[in-house]
């Protein structure tokens, strides 16, 4: 059993990590519970806990058809996470080009049909259509896969629904952008959504409670995407010199992490580019100067617990390196490099300073 903040690994698949959110046992026990008040019967709630099992493989498959699809346009997968809410494919980043974030988008909903049709197949070869009786308990149809078939139909058109964070939010977007741009259309498409939420959360105060938990998941999803369109149309056609730091200190492999230490307590700054001769060799994580004190004590050497540097040009655009920060995990300290020299030191709190600054100055 591995743990990575609140979610448990799985496994990996097709080359993905598969977690399990901390909450997500808490919906088999809130469907066991509406099973058994709506049947009483032992046989109901294990009902429901096998089609909710099955139904969130097919949630999986379902991000796995995004994830896979992304894979062929050279995006990489973080990991995939199950929540009480549905399945989350953390993609490296969404293309940039419409029809491939189109085609993105549309591989998930188009996992749920091909599921759809091939119940279909299945119940029409064997006559396993069952209908609906007037007596039958709302929560038990009289046909396991045919709930299953009808579940994946409505994962499919519901996913379609034009609002972040939802597949079809993202191919609006999409759409939009061949005529506007990708910026203004994130902006218009998070305004659909958003009112979108709004409907479902009056249904909801007059109908399915549900419906205000999906509205506000719906209002933030849109709000986030959003605001990241926003920094990221504020940090295009920007180089990192300009948001870089220059003012930094560096460390020769070495030097006993004591120095490490001294200098990590006499300043700000938590990690320190290794150069050895002049030339950038590898970077001293503060986690890493943490673990050697422990492996190693205060003699132990930097050279023994540096990791590979992480690199940017100088010139290169700041909202590129901002979502190679995001994507790459050990990426936290990004060495700027000048004709192969290091120049400067950029992280994710000097971009958030830039913006800041950035915003103050617009504001004024």
């Amino acid at each position: 059993m591995e743990w990575s903040g609140w979610s448990l690994k799985l496994g990996r698949v097709a080359g993905i990590d598969l977690y399990m959110h901390a909450t997500f046992p808490l919906l088999f026990v809130w469907v066991g519970f509406i099973y058994w008040a709506q049947t009483g019967t032992a046989e109901g709630v294990l009902f429901g806990l096998s089609f909710i099992a099955v139904l969130f493989l097919c949630v999986v498959l379902h991000e796995y058809g995004h994830a896979l699809t992304a894979r062929h346009y050279g995006i990489g997968t973080r990991y995939i996470t199950l929540l009480p809410i549905g399945g989350l494919a953390a993609l490296e980043r969404m293309p940039k080009d419409p029809r491939q974030e189109i085609i993105v988008a549309m591989m998930g909903p188009a996992v749920n049909v091909v599921i759809a049709l091939g119940l279909f197949l299945v119940l029409s070869l064997i006559g396993g259509w069952a209908p609906m009786e007037m007596d039958t308990p709302l929560m038990m149809p009289a046909n396991f896969l045919q709930s299953v078939l009808f579940a994946n139909i409505f994962l499919a058109v519901f996913n379609m629904i034009p609002a972040f964070p939802m597949d079809g939010g993202r191919v609006l977007r999409a759409a939009l952008s061949f005529r506007m741009g990708r910026a203004p259309a994130t902006q218009l498409a998070a305004r659909v959504g958003q009112s979108v939420a709004i409907v479902f959360g009056l249904i909801g105060l007059f109908g399915n409670p549900l419906l205000i938990l999906i509205a506000v998941f719906i209002w933030i999803g849109a709000a986030a995407e959003a605001g990241a369109s926003d920094i990221e149309a504020r940090l295009q056609r920007k180089p990192v010199a300009r948001a870089m730091i220059t003012d930094f200190q560096t460390l020769p492999p070495d030097a006993p992490l004591a120095r490490a230490v001294d200098m990590t307590i006499a300043g700000k700054q938590k990690d320190f580019p290794v150069l050895s001769g002049g030339r950038l060799v590898g970077v001293a994580h503060q986690t890493a100067i943490l673990r050697g004190l422990r492996d190693h004590g205060l003699a132990g050497r930097v050279g023994d617990i540096m990791a590979v540097p992480v690199t940017a040009d100088a010139t290169a655009e700041l909202s590129e390196l901002m979502m190679d920060l995001q994507r790459e995990e050990e990426a936290r300290l990004v060495c700027v490099l000048e004709r192969g020299a290091l120049v400067g030191v950029i992280d994710m709190e000097n971009i958030s300073e830039f913006l800041r600054i950035q915003a103050a100055l617009r504001e004024g």
